[in-house]
């Protein structure tokens, strides 16, 4: 069936027994509603229930015209949208994925956001780690021609989450961060897609990471090591759209959701149109 850009589609499924295993998205900040019986056919669901999670359904692939492509939007729960508004559609990938449609050279890409709360690029977490799901969620979906590659925050922060380590562990870090990005960008480009970093925003403050000097000082190497020429493709400067410039390893408290690690609706609004829609021109 036709669909608009920019729609919401409803995916309606009824399963005969429960699974042993589901695929699920906690994060989805989007609802799902739930009756007992196949009722698929149904335009509404009476007495329905609903939780704010998606299940079953990973993604959808579509029939696009000849020339229509896709942008990648690798990341942890700053890219999913933990501080997103439920149903709102305001991530920072949905305003890209707006403007993109706004755009005459770029109205015919897409945006597929594979945010996984809680992603680590090394170690698996909530999902598994970066390296692993490159495949399998970058390279795999149809039309993929960019990748903008969003995630440390979890490794940087959950080096010393529960106590402080050495310094020779932090350069550790740093090395093995940049290493992931390396590995990335070398898979990417073997496939014939270009690879744009996005720098590691402020997360002190944090009481879930509770990050010191010498954790920031970890971000700060890595986001300079991103910024440097030769590394990426392209570069956004994530750090610099929503940090507060009184307090440069803090977010700036209006795009700040409150946990001073993610951003609020306003800071994912700033930082889907800091992208300059000129990468994605061909």
């Amino acid at each position: 069936m036709p669909v608009a850009a920019l729609s919401d589609v409803a995916v309606s499924f009824h399963l005969m027994n429960a699974p042993a295993r589901q695929t699920s998205h906690p994060g989805s900040r989007a609802t799902t509603w739930f009756v007992h019986g196949d009722v698929v056919d149904a335009a509404t669901l009476k007495d329905a229930k609903h939780v704010d999670h998606w299940f079953q359904v990973s993604e959808i692939d579509v029939l696009a015209a000849a020339g229509a492509a896709t942008v990648v939007a690798l990341g942890d729960s700053i890219t999913d949208g933990h501080g997103a508004t439920t149903n709102g559609n305001d991530r920072w990938t949905d305003v890209l994925a707006a403007r993109l449609q706004g755009g005459k050279k770029t109205r015919n890409l897409g945006v597929s956001n594979q945010g996984i709360g809680g992603n680590h690029l090394l170690t698996d977490g909530l999902g598994p780690n970066v390296l692993a799901r490159f495949d399998r969620d970058v390279l795999a979906p149809a039309g993929a021609r960019w990748v903008i590659v969003f995630e440390g925050v979890n490794d940087l922060g959950g080096l010393a989450r529960t106590g402080e380590v050495t310094a020779a562990e932090h350069a550790a870090m740093v090395q093995h961060v940049t290493a992931a990005y390396e590995q990335i960008v070398l898979r990417a480009h073997a496939h014939g897609l270009k690879v744009i970093g996005a720098t590691i925003t402020p997360y002190v403050g944090s009481d879930y990471y509770h990050p010191g000097s010498t954790s920031e000082a970890d971000r700060q190497a890595v986001n300079q090591w991103i910024r440097a020429a030769g590394h990426f493709d392209a570069v956004v400067d994530f750090d610099a759209v929503v940090r507060d410039p009184q307090r440069p390893d803090h977010l700036l408290p209006g795009f700040d959701c409150g946990d001073h690690l993610h951003p609020s609706p306003a800071g994912y609004k700033a930082m889907g149109e800091a992208i300059p829609l000129a990468l994605f021109e061909r």
